[in-house]
Order: structure tokens, then sequence, then C-alpha cells
């Protein structure tokens, strides 16, 4: 009754109001429409040829509806401020379907391609704004059992059910502690909702959805479920970023070397930085990055391997260059050689120096299981939180690691690409 897929939905800002099919036929007549009749606005007639005109009515209409799906799958994550997302889905989708047309070498409209594009956009815009209108954006909770989500998450209004029945709110949606010992009138309540039609979620669930961070109490628990994240999906990913790669190399060539030769005169030292991290597995690798500081000192074990290890904020070691690379996260780009030694992915918890790795251990449980999944040049911690080391940061930064493996999907990861953009444009998170 209470599955993940329903708490995701019920957390982000989900266009309930429009359903998936309302949403599709909207957004689909926008861009197959509105292409066709712009020219006769603009000047009284249509394209010149008939066969470009339905080309490209065909291509704006798939891209806008797949466009449509992709976004209502990365918005089904937290912490995606689905308005935000808009304009890189369907830019992307139209950006394939103009490139598409080029190469099969077809009659096709660029006016009208751009009419689609947005057409399409517009009324996407359109469909959120009307739903957030009409969302409640409020949750009734039991105080009965483990609540701490109310101060874990105050950006929701929580309403407090002092007496065991329904709410009068079109709008409601009950959380409880469905593992405490309720009273008969509680539970009655509870089912009572349920049956009505009235959404009821655990609060372990809804707190995960709504901070997007999970946090393992035992190995055992039915919650997390396998201990082995989507074994399909994880060699698909592990195609894909084998592929990418190889594709993006040559384009990022002659710029990898113009960086190359930057770090190679901003100050003595190596062009490559190595150090040495705890990979898939547990198994301990080299990593590649651009070299961003000076005098930096080599990895040793035990307390000082920890210092060296931990970059400060305005670490003094890091180079006026380097600190253009590390905020646009451009030093991170030679572990590409790392990606196609299998030893990383694009998208993944932030593979951590060996020395922090082992200290981290010994003090927070579970740590170890992180390393389950391929370490990533990106991923779910690093766009949600940024940069840490103490030790307190490093435990919520696992949590939000653990989210990431427990909810592993091509969905989740186009989510991470999309915001990592953002996060290389601002510099957020970096040291």
């Amino acid at each position: 009754m209470f599955s993940a897929g329903d708490h995701r939905r019920s957390a982000r800002m989900s266009w309930t109001k429009f359903g998936l099919w309302q949403q599709l036929l909207a957004v689909a007549l926008a861009a197959y429409l509105l292409p066709l009749i712009a020219p006769l606005i603009l000047f009284g007639r249509l394209t010149r040829e008939l066969q470009s005109t339905d080309n490209t009515q065909i291509a704006s209409t798939i891209a806008a509806s797949t466009a449509l799906l992709i976004f209502r799958r990365v918005t089904a994550y937290p912490g995606a401020r689905a308005l935000s997302f808009i304009v890189p889905a369907f830019s992307t989708t139209f950006g394939i379907a103009a490139v598409a047309l080029l190469l099969l070498r077809v009659p096709y409209s660029g006016p009208m391609l751009l009419t689609g594009y947005v057409a399409s956009i517009g009324f996407s815009f359109l469909l959120g704004f009307l739903d957030q209108r009409s969302q409640g954006g409020r949750f009734y909770y039991v105080p009965v059992g483990v609540m701490r989500i109310v101060e874990d998450v105050p950006d929701v209004e929580w309403i407090e059910l002092m007496e065991p029945n329904l709410p009068r709110d079109p709008h409601a949606a009950i959380v409880a502690d469905l593992r405490s010992n309720h009273t008969a009138a509680w539970e009655r309540m509870l089912a009572e909702a349920a049956i009505s039609g009235i959404p009821v979620y655990h609060t372990k669930q809804l707190r995960e959805s709504l901070t997007g961070r999970v946090q393992i109490e035992h190995l055992s628990e039915n919650s997390f479920g396998s201990l082995i994240p989507a074994l399909a999906y994880r060699g698909f990913k592990r195609s894909i970023d084998v592929v990418s790669t190889i594709l993006l190399l040559p384009l990022l060539a002659l710029p990898l070397l113009v960086i190359a030769l930057l770090v190679r005169f901003s100050s003595p030292g190596p062009i490559l930085f190595r150090q040495r991290r705890m990979g898939f597995r547990g198994v301990p690798f080299d990593v590649l990055k651009f070299r961003t500081m000076k005098d930096r000192p080599p990895d040793s074990e035990g307390d000082d391997g920890r210092a060296a290890a931990i970059t400060l904020d305005e670490d003094e070691r890091i180079t006026r260059v380097g600190r253009f690379l590390r905020k646009s996260r451009i030093d991170e780009l030679p572990q590409m050689f790392n990606i196609l030694r299998g030893e990383m992915s694009w998208i993944g918890p932030r593979p951590e120096a060996v020395a922090l790795s082992h200290w981290y251990e010994k003090e927070i449980p579970f740590y170890r299981y992180r390393h389950i999944v391929r370490p990533g040049i990106t991923g779910w911690a690093q766009v949600n939180q940024g940069h840490v080391a103490a030790l307190d940061d490093v435990n919520v930064k696992l949590h939000y690691d653990f989210y990431y493996i427990k909810f592993f999907s091509f969905w989740l990861d186009v989510l991470i690409a999309i915001r990592t953009v953002g996060i290389m444009l601002t510099g957020f998170g970096a040291k």
C-alpha cells in the first residue's frame, strides 16, 4: 500500500491535477499544431513544401512527447525543482530532433521546429504553474512513535492530528510511524483514510523522499530491499559509460591539451595528480585529476594521511588555475580514463582517499556498503551537498549515497547529470 513509487510521487511537485495522457495530449498538440498555425498568422501562408511541414510536425511532436516523459521521470525524485527542468529536457530532445533531421537529409522547416520548441515549453510551464497553485503542500501527522521528520523537514507545513479523525481537507495526506503500536482508534482512522483514497505514508519512507537521503538502521531491513542494486541496469550503465567516454574523448582532446598546458605553467609539478582512492567492491585504485595544488604532500597512512587528503576551505595550496578547475569540476575530466579502465563511472558515490575511507569505516556504521556500486565523477551527494570533510557531514553524505544505491536507475542518473551542469556553472560545493 505504501510503495516507494507512491511516496516519491507525493513529495515532488507532481502534476496530479493533469494526468499523463492529458499532459501528453496538450504538449503534443502544441508541438504539432502551432508550428502549422504560426506561419499562417505571421505570413498568411504555409511553408513552401508540404513535405517539410509534415516532417517538421512529426519531429516536433515526438521531441515534445519524449521530453515530457523524461521530465516526469527525473522530477519524480526529491530535490528536483520541477519547473527548472522543463527547458533542459525540451532543449535536449529538440536538439536531437534537429540533428536527426540534418543527418537524415530530409526536408524540414527550421522556423517551424523552433516554433514547436517554444510552444511546447510554454504549454509545459503553463500546466506546471496551474498545478502548483492547486496543491496544498501540507501533511497531517499522527503524534505517535518516532516523528523526527517534522524537525528534519521544516519547509513542509506539518499539522498535528490531535484526535483519530480524518482531516477535512481535499488535499490531505497523512504521515504516521507505521512501526509503532497505535491504539485501535488510530489504526481504524488510518485504515479508513487509505480506503477513502487519502494517502497514508510511513514517516521513514516520506523522510527519504523529502530529504533525498536514506539511513540504514539494519542491513536486513525490508525497506531497503535487496542489498544488491539493480543488476540489469548496472550492466547497461557500464555500456553507457564506455560508449559515451569513447565518443567524448576525441571532442575533448584539444581542450584537455590546453588545460594540461595551463596546469603545467601555473606552478612547478606534474600535470596530473594521482591519489589512491577506495573503489568498486572496496578495491583501491589510482584516481586521475588535473593538478590544482602546489606542494601537495604525498599520501601516507594514519592521521597524517587523513590530513593530507582533506582539502580545506580557501586552501592556500590551490593555484589560481586550479581554483577555476575545481570550481567548474574540469579537474575531474582525466577520470574518463578511470572509466575506461572499469574503475569508475560518470555517476556514482565519489571515491574517498584510502586513508579517509579506512577512518570513516571505523567511525560510521555501514560506510563500506557504498562501495557496492562504481564510484563516479559526479553523484547524488555532490549535487545535493557538495564537498565535505567533517565526520558529521560525511555521515549525511553517506545517507545521500544510500539513497542513490536504493533508487539506482537510469532516470536518477539523468537527473544527476542535468543538475551537474548547473553545478559546473555555479561552482556549488567546490573547495
